[in-house]
């Protein structure tokens, strides 16, 4: 079997490690047991041991009831068969005590995937995921009684940044903000407008930032006309108006962060739509619904919950509780085809994952297709202090705020370079220094230095070879036989199993670990390599290819971060 030329590299050797054990079964015939062990191939810890490793002839000496060393070498003498082959990405395999397979790539693999970078810049980094799925991914979510603020942004750029590295792995993905204007909330804050308008006191529950004085001033007298004509209490009226008005200002600042939704849904529609109903009705007919002291209640203890939870409150009008509107989102966002949803909240939320869960699978759902991602907290600090904060109160600092002062690209990186369920310390004053100690920074001045690069290369009259993808795959080769560029072009064809890892994790500080280790490497590189050498044009011009390769590599990793890839700074 030929590797996948297209697959990255780390699948192209386990496909080629598959391919010899085939071979090998006909060697080692399995006494009647399973072989269905995966060859899981990996980066070793030590570099020196060669490119990837497999534990692979461990895991096969049970059920072929031979030494692992034995299964290795029989493996490897297999693959050195198929090295000569000029598919193959495997120049040479190394077995070591007690099984392990040691495989190092060969040179034109690397100088192919070099040249693919170079062919396809736009799509470097993306792979075709083996079961590709349709997603709905629902992030931040705050409800519209303020504009967002830096508490609100850890969900906002988790959820982008999943969405993005989902999308690179080969799935399609829609991202969605669900937002509560049906509840109490909304009241409060119509009645702390309203408070406000007439210059009374605001209500205790009610909300006291700059920004109500501004909608109290800019109320349109219609909508207390409207009110008054139907009979309905202005402070819903108010609050209807009033979260709109928050939730088109929320959108702003997500666009701001580069973070857009497919999806707005409101809860309101939900119960207008009937799927709030249609949920009820479906727990109903499993038979997981009883009723208590005048409350409706769903079994969610017969599927792992600790409790089970009201849905229809034992008030006169039987009103659906929160839980009642989640489920009925669950079933609306299966209707439209889902298989998997997966929700981002805060990890004060670990109570609702079992309820949830339950409904979904008391619904005939696959519980396993609903996943909830719990965010760990942030702690801002400014000058060594805690940045303190509350909505209630209107002592905070909005995301636009905070993206105004230190900007974007920092915000994202500063979040995207810890795991979502690893709490965080953000020092604001860091994430504004221009200079190597802010890691940003200092991966995009990598970027600005190639570009640099690449200028002075044009005006000396040097450019990247011309020629058909084989010439310039063999002349790439030639240069790849020794350090430096060896070290580069290494670092540079991983990107695509770096966002393989990030899919599967569903976290993305991964990449910035390696953004951070191409950076150095490069920079490493340009210290040893003389790039722009009139003297040895040919050579310059292998260079020249190898570091716009690294360019479009370094753009791509910042790109799946939302991070902007400068060509001066």
């Amino acid at each position: 079997m030929t590797p996948d030329s297209s697959a990255s590299l780390r699948e192209q050797v386990r496909q080629a490690i598959d391919a010899a054990r085939q071979r090998v079964r006909a060697e080692l015939p399995a006494p009647g047991e399973p072989l269905d062990v995966p060859s899981e191939v990996e980066r070793p810890a030590d570099p020196a041991r060669g490119d990837f490793a497999t534990t692979v002839a461990l895991k096969l000496a049970r059920p072929l009831r031979r030494p692992p060393l034995e299964i290795a070498k029989a493996i490897a003498a297999q693959i050195v068969t198929t090295a000569s082959d000029p598919d193959s990405p495997i120049a040479s395999v190394e077995v070591a005590a007690p099984g392990f397979l040691n495989v190092r790539l060969s040179d034109r693999a690397l100088a192919v995937a070099a040249v693919r970078i170079l062919r396809e810049p736009q799509t470097w980094g993306h792979v075709v995921a083996a079961h590709p799925e349709h997603v709905n991914v629902e992030f931040v979510s705050a409800n519209p009684t303020g504009p967002l603020h830096i508490g609100n942004a850890r969900g906002a750029f988790t959820g982008d940044l999943l969405c993005r590295v989902l999308t690179a792995a080969g799935h399609k993905v829609e991202r969605e903000y669900y937002f509560n204007d049906f509840g109490s909330q909304v009241k409060n804050l119509g009645a702390s407008v309203a408070a406000i308008r007439c210059k009374e006191e605001i209500p205790e529950d009610g909300y006291r930032g700059d920004y109500v004085y501004d909608m109290a001033r800019e109320l349109p007298a219609s909508v207390l006309e409207g009110a008054e004509r139907s009979g309905e209490d202005p402070a819903w009226a108010i609050g209807r108006w009033a979260s709109e008005r928050v939730r088109v200002g929320i959108e702003a600042s997500l666009e701001h962060l580069g973070c857009h939704f497919d999806v707005w849904r409101s809860e309101s529609t939900l119960h207008n739509d009937g799927w709030v109903g249609k949920a009820i009705e479906g727990l109903r007919a499993a038979g997981d619904v009883y009723e208590e002291d005048g409350a409706v209640i769903f079994r969610s203890t017969r599927y792992g919950d600790d409790k089970d939870r009201v849905i229809l409150r034992s008030t006169g009008d039987a009103a659906p509780t929160y839980f009642a509107a989640d489920i009925g989102y669950l079933v609306e966002k299966f209707s439209r085809g889902y298989e998997r949803i997966i929700f981002i909240w805060g990890e004060d939320h670990h109570g609702y994952v079992a309820r949830v869960k339950a409904a979904a699978q008391s619904l005939g759902f696959d519980r396993d297709h609903v996943q909830m991602i719990l965010t760990a907290w942030v702690r801002f600090v400014r000058d060594g202090k805690e940045v303190a904060m509350s909505k209630r109160s209107g002592e905070f600092i909005t995301l636009d705020e905070l993206l105004g002062e230190i900007g974007v690209d920092a915000a994202r990186w500063f979040f995207a370079s810890r795991a979502a369920s690893s709490g965080i310390d953000f020092d604001i004053e860091l994430a504004k220094k221009q200079s190597s100690e802010n890691p940003v920074y200092y991966v995009q001045y990598a970027h600005a230095r190639i570009a640099s690069i690449l200028r002075k290369a044009e005006e000396a009259g040097i450019k990247p070879p011309a020629g058909g993808d084989a010439e310039l795959a063999g002349m790439l080769a030639g240069i790849l036989r020794g350090a430096p560029e060896a070290e580069l072009a290494r670092q540079i064809v991983r990107l695509p199993e770096v966002v393989e890892d990030a899919a599967a994790s569903e976290e993305t500080h991964g990449i910035t670990t390696y953004a951070t280790e191409l950076a150095t490497t490069f920079h490493a590189f340009y210290r040893d390599a003389r790039v722009v050498d009139p003297d040895e044009p040919e050579r310059s011009a292998a260079r020249l290819a190898l570091v716009a390769a690294t360019k479009t590599t370094l753009a791509n990793a910042l790109g799946l971060l939302g991070i902007s890839a400068p060509e001066l700074m």
